[in-house]
């Protein structure tokens, strides 16, 4: 089976009939979702020719059949593009070798990076490699500077990190993006070495990845609302911003941002200060000055100050 008749299989199965308007059928249904005959019947084509898509046995829909389909299963426009990807893969004869994408940050975002704090902010690949971070964006994936520079991935970090599902207020809603975003990857460059071996390690480490990797959900990453719960400056609700750079072969800027006089902007201020390390003593002299500035090579033992006796830091036990 095809990467494409996968995604129809899990598709159909998450749609109702009564979804697309089919009449309800009196007895049980021994087949989740819609049925490959309803599938057929919606997008015009033979029973027969829908199961061998389905099964792989048919590689080369036309642009039409393809249509027909994506409206027959209700697919959103990324999960169209996602689907028009699948069956451009489908009918390749052989992969196309692919190298890797660069690991290399322009020196202008990493200035950048610096410019922006105290707003957290870090670039990552375009499988969520953390390729560099300001202070405040490295601190605020809790303990992901305890793992060597090369293992940072913020996906990895939500899946396998113990720290993660304490960090996130919603860790479902968020894993299941993180998801979402590599399955939109996979639509397009399904052989890639670094998806390939990124999704390997968490399908075979972490159940809930593999859970929802079997959906076919397909999103992603733009704009939206998080709220944290961090260990060192308490509640934080930030809005984020995910940016492509141009020439950075699916670089993305990720910054978050909160609005000035707000707790949230004391908070994230806060982080900022807290990941900056000490200032050189006097008599001494350091080429970096008193502040820490972005880099690909993050400092990894920031000084943390003593906490802020007028805020919270534990997140309520009923919110766990």
């Amino acid at each position: 089976m095809t990467e494409f008749g996968r995604f129809l299989r899990a598709r159909r199965g998450g749609i109702s009939p009564a979804d697309v308007g089919l009449p309800a059928r009196t007895g049980p249904r021994r087949t989740p979702g819609l049925r490959r005959e309803e599938v057929a019947a919606l997008a015009g084509v033979s029973i027969d020719y829908y199961v061998r898509l389905e099964r792989g046995k048919e590689t080369r829909p036309s642009p039409a059949v393809v249509e027909a389909l994506a409206g027959a299963l209700r697919l959103n426009c990324e999960e169209r593009d996602f689907l028009r990807g699948l069956a451009a893969q489908a009918a390749r004869q052989a992969p196309e070798p692919r190298p890797l994408p660069s690991r290399r940050v322009r020196p202008t975002m990493l200035r950048l990076l610096e410019t922006l704090r105290p707003n957290p902010a870090y670039v990552v690949s375009r499988t969520n490699d953390l390729l560099a971070a300001n202070p405040g964006g490295l601190r605020l994936l809790h303990g992901i500077e305890d793992w060597p520079e090369r293992q940072r991935n913020t996906i990895r970090y939500t899946f396998l990190h113990p720290a993660a599902r304490d960090l996130w207020a919603d860790w479902e809603q968020k894993a299941q993006a993180c998801v979402a975003q590599l399955r939109a990857i996979a639509g397009t460059d399904p052989d890639a070495p670094d998806l390939a071996s990124l999704v390997g390690e968490l399908i075979v480490k972490s159940p809930d990845f593999n859970r929802f990797w079997e959906r076919y959900e397909v999103r992603t990453i733009g704009d939206g609302e998080k709220t944290t719960y961090h260990p060192e400056v308490g509640k934080m609700t930030l809005s984020h911003e995910a940016l492509t750079l141009n020439r950075g072969q699916g670089q993305r800027l990720v910054v978050y941002l909160a609005t000035p006089g707000t707790p949230d902007h004391d908070a994230m201020t806060l982080l900022d200060l807290i990941a900056s390390p000490r200032p050189p003593r006097t008599g001494t002299t350091s080429s970096a000055g008193s502040t820490a500035p972005a880099t690909a090579s993050p400092c990894s033992d920031p000084t943390t100050p003593p906490p802020d006796p007028t805020r919270s830091h534990a997140r309520p036990r009923h919110d766990r």
